[in-house]
């Protein structure tokens, strides 16, 4: 069981809101301007949750792993960065139970941060779209600090703003980097099932706690020791 906290940080793709729709049609159509062929939702659900660079990147080589010609990333990232100012939350939603779960906490009084590798150009956009940028008081973005997450600095930032002791602090998120970050930075973590963590399940990254919805989280909290 986990401790009460004091601090919340909660990551935005894959965890709040399912931008894959809205992600995969600017890859896609990208690609389509590029001359080459469209991959589809099923593939770049399974790219989606490093930043937009390396999903870029990704798309071009079609896989995971491995590195496109730098000269057509060069001529497709600028592409796919104006696409995605156009339509960054337009076929996004936020996933079912989110907004209870917010206003759960909320009404509990702990701190709330959202902390995202998604640049701060598109995420507060996203935020304000989805209708819940009010609920936080900090948000760090891919871009605020010069490293993001699995590397802990996001996390210890927001620690030292809300002047919160890690060990009173939990993330969460929906992957490995969520994972690795909130260990490295000494926070409790507790992650969704339903998220973006190419393709493998969440439990294998042993967080303290899989919720299958935010509204499992003010409960677990309250009967935690």
């Amino acid at each position: 069981m986990l401790n009460k906290p004091k601090m919340i940080l909660i990551d935005l793709d894959g965890t709040l809101v399912d931008s894959v729709p809205d992600l995969c049609y600017c890859i896609d159509t990208m690609m389509e301007q590029l001359g080459l062929p469209a991959h589809g939702e099923v593939k770049v659900r399974q790219w989606v949750g490093n930043g937009v660079e390396r999903l870029t990147r990704r798309a071009l080589v079609g896989q995971l792993e491995g590195e496109p010609d730098q000269a057509l990333f060069e001529k497709a990232y600028p592409i796919f960065m104006e696409l995605y100012a156009e339509n960054t939350s337009g076929r996004s939603c936020l996933y079912p139970g989110v907004r209870e779960g917010l206003d759960a906490m909320k009404a509990e009084g702990f701190h709330i941060a959202c902390v995202t590798n998604k640049a701060e150009q598109f995420t507060i956009p996203l935020l304000k779209d989805m209708g819940i940028y009010d609920y936080f008081e900090l948000v760090v973005s891919g871009d605020t600090l010069p490293t993001k997450k699995p590397d802990p600095g996001q996390l210890l930032h927001a620690a030292e703003f809300f002047k919160v002791d890690p060990r009173d602090a939990v993330m969460i998120g929906d992957s490995v980097n969520d994972v690795k970050a909130a260990r490295a930075a000494g926070f409790n973590v507790v992650c969704v099932p339903y998220g973006y963590n190419h393709g493998m399940d969440i439990r294998d990254a042993d967080p303290d706690v899989v919720i299958e919805s935010f509204i499992e989280l003010t409960g677990l909290f309250k009967t935690a020791a």
